[in-house]
């Protein structure tokens, strides 16, 4: 049976989400709920007034499908007044479903709010996608298309891209029948409707080398951590159970050539541009990048923008600008000069499905490890299966010295990072924060590494925060610390103390587990 082809099956998945969001839309209306109930899941919590608004855009978006479908699903039509008003509408749901985000901590944020923004945003791609006219441009003659031609059909693009990418990384794209698994469907399929139109312009010739192994700086390494080649998981989880120290646990490890078979290191590699932007629609696709020295300096800041404008600005200069790489910054904290850039703890693999095919979960991460070697406080209920997130920067990132609530797997794809790990039983000694401005920092020292070895100058506007006498008994604690290579997988027990310095252009993924 002949598979429909890319645009027809966007075009049904858009008519099934307005449906459903529809036919939702009005059994909650229909049905009696207590004022103000955002305990119930879907939308019922967002109250009647928007979920209202919500099924009459969704009913005029399905009333413009059957016109659409009967004409054959070929013609893009101009939109009309009408929906040039469901746009603003539409936007306007997003912005109020968005300003609720502010009024919670996000773990605490009533999920109707995130479906609604995310409900909001799938109907008005659909809405969009109707009158985008390059979409229903499959013909041959599309390959000889003009510059300006291949720009405005990048700028639509783009535009569909940011839509659903905002409901991702905004609002997790919460929702049980549609959310995360609509838009990965939808991202998916339009991926194949560009890839169709046969009109983009190509890589550039500086795209198709490797990331710059340049490193300014490189810290002497001076109490090297244990080295192993690959271990099997038998051998690791007899490593973990049998420490040299009972009362410390495992210590930090080394294994090389743990990942080794990683798609991410031979077929796909991760330390060539061209490849990362073809896995990011020409790098269209949005990351949200911490902006600064470390988030513990003033001034640090967070932003979304394109993965295009990440590489070309922040990761290699030599990288030339990629279409379509700007977009207005709507979640900025800061808006001082941005001498550093770091895609930091993201879930970077489930926004972006296909660089998680690049890589597999270490075995290591299915042993079962030992507690918390000091405070039993910090152990966490046990994980259905291990957290995983992207660190990417340029050479400088840094992430200051701090304690996570998990055992660890820090793995090496592209480049080289310092790490420097300190004893859960030096933990008195690390002058942890605290509460500041109203986040816990407990987990963070006041103990700037860099500054203290003399790598780092404290910023001009502010203080070292300690003491003469901090820095010589913070001196005199002992540490481990290595280079990691590509190829290299780092274990860091849970309690271990630890600080790291990206020294090139450096791509990681970390293993939470317990």
């Amino acid at each position: 049976m002949t598979q429909p082809c890319p645009t027809k099956q966007l075009l049904e998945l858009c008519v099934e989400a307005t449906s459903t969001i529809q036919s939702e839309c009005d059994l909650i209306l229909s049905t009696v709920y207590p004022p103000e109930d955002t305990s119930r899941a879907g939308l019922v919590g967002c109250g009647p007034a928007l979920v209202d608004l919500l099924s009459r855009q969704a009913a005029r978006i399905s009333i413009y499908y059957q016109q659409l479908k009967s004409a054959g699903m070929s013609t893009a039509p101009s939109p009309s007044e009408e929906q040039k008003l469901s746009l603003d509408r539409l936007s306007d749901i997003i912005s109020i479903s968005y300003s609720k985000f502010y009024a919670y901590l996000f773990k605490d944020l009533p999920t109707c709010w995130r479906q609604l923004y995310t409900d909001a945003s799938i109907l008005k791609f659909c809405l969009i996608l109707l009158s985008t006219p390059c979409v229903y441009d499959h013909t041959p003659e599309c390959s000889n298309a003009s510059r300006e031609q291949v720009d405005k059909a990048g700028r639509q693009i783009t535009q569909l891209i940011k839509l659903l990418d905002y409901a991702l990384i905004l609002a997790g794209a919460a929702g049980e029948q549609r959310g995360r698994k609509w838009v990965n469907k939808a991202l998916l399929l339009l991926q194949s409707v560009w890839n169709e139109l046969g009109i983009d312009p190509g890589v550039p010739k500086e795209l198709n080398t490797i990331f710059s192994t340049i490193e300014p700086f490189t810290p002497p390494v001076k109490h090297p951590i244990q080295r192993v080649d690959v271990l099997s998981i038998e051998a690791f989880q007899a490593y973990m159970d049998n420490p040299r120290d009972s009362k410390l646990g495992p210590e930090p490890l080394i294994i090389r050539g743990a990942i080794d078979e990683w798609s991410a290191l031979t077929k796909n590699p991760w330390n060539k541009p061209s490849y990362l932007l073809s896995q990011t629609f020409g790098g269209r696709r949005l990351v949200p990048v911490e902006i600064g020295r470390s988030y513990v300096d003033e001034g640090w800041g967070q932003k979304l923008i394109t993965f295009g404008e990440f590489l070309c600005e922040y990761i290699d200069p030599s990288i030339p600008p990629t279409q379509d790489s700007s977009i207005d910054d709507t979640i900025s904290t800061s808006s001082q000069a941005k001498p550093i850039a770091y895609l930091a703890q993201h879930p970077l693999f489930t926004q972006l499905p296909a660089l998680r095919n690049d890589i597999l979960v270490p075995d290591y991460c299915y042993t079962a490890p030992p507690r918390h070697p000091t405070d039993s406080s910090i152990d966490q209920p046990e994980l259905d299966e291990p957290l995983l997130n992207a660190w990417f920067g340029p050479p400088g990132t840094i992430t200051p010295l701090h304690t996570d609530p998990y055992h660890n797997v820090l793995t090496q794809v592209v480049g080289r990072k310092y790490v420097r790990l300190y004893s859960p039983l030096s933990t008195e000694r690390m002058q942890a924060r605290g509460k500041e401005n109203g986040v816990e920092m407990g987990n963070t020292s006041l103990m700037d590494v860099g500054v203290i070895e003399g790598w780092d100058s404290i910023p001009d506007d502010e203080e070292d925060g300690f003491s003469k006498e901090d820095l010589v008994n913070f001196k005199a604690v002992p540490f481990l610390d290595c280079i990691l290579e590509p190829g290299d997988a780092l274990y860091i027990p849970i309690g271990w103390w630890h600080y790291v310095r990206g020294l090139s252009v450096s791509f990681s993924v970390s293993f939470w587990w317990n």
